[in-house]
C-alpha cells in the first residue's frame, strides 16, 4: 500500500505498474481451479479420472497462455486481475456442465461445444486487443451503432427468428442458434456513451424549465429516446422481458452519469412501475413470472423449474454435497438458465456467495477502469458495461433465489450457450482496452492525481 513520488525532473507523468507476472500467476491459478473442479466432479461420478484429462489441461492452459500473450503484447497497462476473474467463472461453468453431461439420461456432450464457444470467446477477445488498441475510435459511429442494435434485435421476428419457451429471441443459421440481443446490448452500450459524451452539456445547461425542472431540448434528447424506445418495444414484442430491463437500466445510469441529475433516475423508477403494471395487466407472460416468484408452490407443474431449484439449494445447505455427489440434472434448464442453482446445490452458498464475490471484483474493476480514464467516453462506457454485468448477475441469480422474479437472462460466462459467452467476452475486451489506455502513461494535470492507493499503482515526477 505504497505510493512512490521522485523529484520532477521534465514534466510530470503518471506511471501504472503492468503486472503482468501477477496476472499470469493469477491466472494459472483460477484455471488450475476450474480443472480441479472438472476433475473431482468426474472423479465423484465416475470412481476415475477420465482418459482426456491430458489434452483437456493441454487445451484448456493454453487458451489462457494465448489470452495472457495478447494482453502482455497490446494492452500491457490493461488490469491483471479481470482476466484471470473471467477464465475462473468459466472453468467452473465449463466443469459444471461436463459433470450434467455424465447424468446418463440422456448422455451429452454439451461440455465440449461449450469449450469451443469459449475458444471463440478467447478469439474474440484477442481480435479486439489486437485491433482496438484505442476505445475512443467507437466514439465515432453512434448512430450507425444505434442502427445496427436496431437490426441485430429486429432478426428474430425476421424468417431466421425461431421461438423457444414463449420468447422470439433466437435465429437459427447453418443449423446454429444465436441470440442477436446479446450483441445488441454492447453496441447499444457503446451508442449511448458517444451520443451521451457528444451531448451532455446541452442535456445538462440547456433547456425548459418545467415546474423547477430542467428539461433538455426536444432536438437532443428525442432522437436518443426514439432509438430507446423502439429497442425496448422490438424486446417486449420478442417476450425479451430480462433483455428490455437490462437495456432499461442501462439507458436509465450512462443518463445519469452523463448529466449528473437525479432526476433522470426518479423518472425512470416512476415509468419501470407505470410499465410493471401496465405489463402485468395487459400480457399473460408477466402475470405467470409473478404468481411463480411470489406463490410456487400454489402451482407445482407450472412452477416446477423454480421449485426443483429451491429443493436443489435447500439440499445444497451452507457448504454444498461436493462436485459430483449433487443430483442437479433434476432442475431443467440446469446448465444454461439455472447453473447458478446447480452451483449452489454442490457448492452451497458459500460457494455460490464465492461466485458473486468474483462478479463484484470484475464489476468493480471495470469501474475503476472508468474512473481512471482521463476522457469522458471511456468513463461512460466503461460505467455502463460494468453496469451491464452487475444487473444482469443480480437480475438471474435473484431469480433463481427467488429474491427477484426470473427474468430469462443467463449467468455472464458460466450458463450453456454460446451467443452470451462470446458477447461477454466482447465485452470483457472493450473494458481491457479502456483499462490500458487509462493506466498507460500519460501527463498529469495541474493538481497530479492518484486514483488509487493500492501497491499495483506509483506517481512518478519526471
Amino acid at each position: 500500500m505504497s505510493v512512490t513520488v521522485q523529484p520532477e525532473l521534465s514534466g510530470d507523468v503518471i506511471v501504472y505498474r503492468r503486472r503482468r507476472n501477477v496476472e499470469l500467476a493469477l491466472l494459472l491459478f483460477a484455471q488450475l481451479l476450474g480443472l480441479g473442479a472438472w476433475g473431482i466432479a468426474q472423479f465423484n461420478v465416475l470412481g476415475e479420472f477420465p482418459p482426456s484429462w491430458p489434452v483437456v489441461t493441454g487445451c484448456w492452459l493454453g487458451l489462457g497462455l494465448l489470452a495472457h500473450l495478447v494482453v502482455r503484447w497490446r494492452l500491457p497497462y490493461a488490469d491483471p486481475v479481470i482476466l484471470p476473474c473471467v477464465f475462473l467463472l468459466n472453468g467452473l461453468g465449463l466443469a459444471m456442465i461436463a459433470r450434467m453431461d455424465l447424468i446418463p439420461t440422456p448422455p451429452k456432450t454439451d461440455a465440449t461445444m461449450q469449450f469451443v464457444w469459449t475458444a471463440l470467446g478467447v478469439a474474440v477477445f484477442a481480435g479486439v486487443a489486437v485491433l482496438l488498441r484505442d476505445h475512443r475510435r467507437l466514439q465515432r459511429y453512434p448512430y450507425l451503432l444505434f442502427l445496427a442494435s436496431l437490426l441485430l434485435l429486429l432478426l428474430p421476428l425476421t424468417p431466421l427468428g425461431v421461438e423457444l419457451n414463449g420468447a422470439r429471441i433466437w435465429i437459427k443459421v447453418f443449423g446454429f442458434s444465436f441470440q442477436p440481443a446479446e450483441i445488441a446490448k454492447i453496441t447499444l452500450a457503446v451508442a449511448f456513451a458517444a451520443y451521451f459524451y457528444e451531448k451532455r452539456d446541452v442535456l445538462t445547461l440547456v433547456g425548459r424549465k418545467v415546474a423547477g425542472i430542467m428539461l433538455p431540448r426536444g432536438r437532443d434528447f428525442i432522437p436518443i429516446a426514439v432509438m430507446w424506445s423502439m429497442a425496448l418495444l422490438v424486446m417486449v414484442f420478442q417476450n425479451d422481458l430480462g433483455m428490455a430491463l437490462l437495456i432499461f437500466g442501462l439507458f436509465t445510469l450512462m443518463l445519469y452519469v452523463a448529466t449528473q441529475r437525479k432526476f433522470w433516475p426518479a423518472l425512470a423508477l416512476v415509468m419501470f412501475l407505470i410499465a410493471g403494471v401496465a405489463a402485468y395487466r395487459l400480457t399473460s407472460h408477466v402475470p405467470r413470472r409473478v404468481a411463480s416468484w411470489l406463490h410456487p408452490f400454489d402451482d407445482f407443474d407450472a412452477n416446477y423449474q423454480i421449485i426443483q431449484a429451491q429443493f436443489g439449494l435447500a439440499w445444497g445447505g451452507l457448504f454444498g454435497r461436493g462436485l459430483g455427489d449433487g443430483r442437479p440434472g433434476l432442475t431443467p434448464l440446469g446448465k444454461s438458465d439455472f447453473i447458478a442453482a446447480s452451483i449452489g446445490e454442490e457448492l452451497g452458498i458459500v460457494g455460490l456467495m464465492a461466485v458473486v464475490v468474483i462478479y463484484g471484483v470484475i464489476v468493480s474493476r471495470a469501474l475503476k477502469a472508468g474512473l481512471l480514464c482521463p476522457d469522458g467516453f471511456g468513463k461512460l462506457l466503461a460505467g455502463g458495461l460494468g453496469f451491464v454485468l452487475a444487473l444482469q448477475v443480480f437480475a438471474i441469480i435473484g431469480g433463481v433465489t427467488r429474491l427477484l422474479p426470473l427474468t430469462g437472462l443467463t449467468t455472464p460466462f458460466m450458463s450453456q450457450g454460446g451467443s452470451a459467452l462470446v458477447a461477454n467476452w466482447l465485452l470483457v475486451a472493450i473494458v481491457m482496452v479502456i483499462s490500458h489506455r487509462a493506466r498507460m502513461p500519460q501527463a498529469a494535470t495541474a493538481t497530479p492525481r492518484v486514483a488509487t492507493t493500492d501497491d499495483e499503482t506509483q506517481l512518478v515526477m519526471r
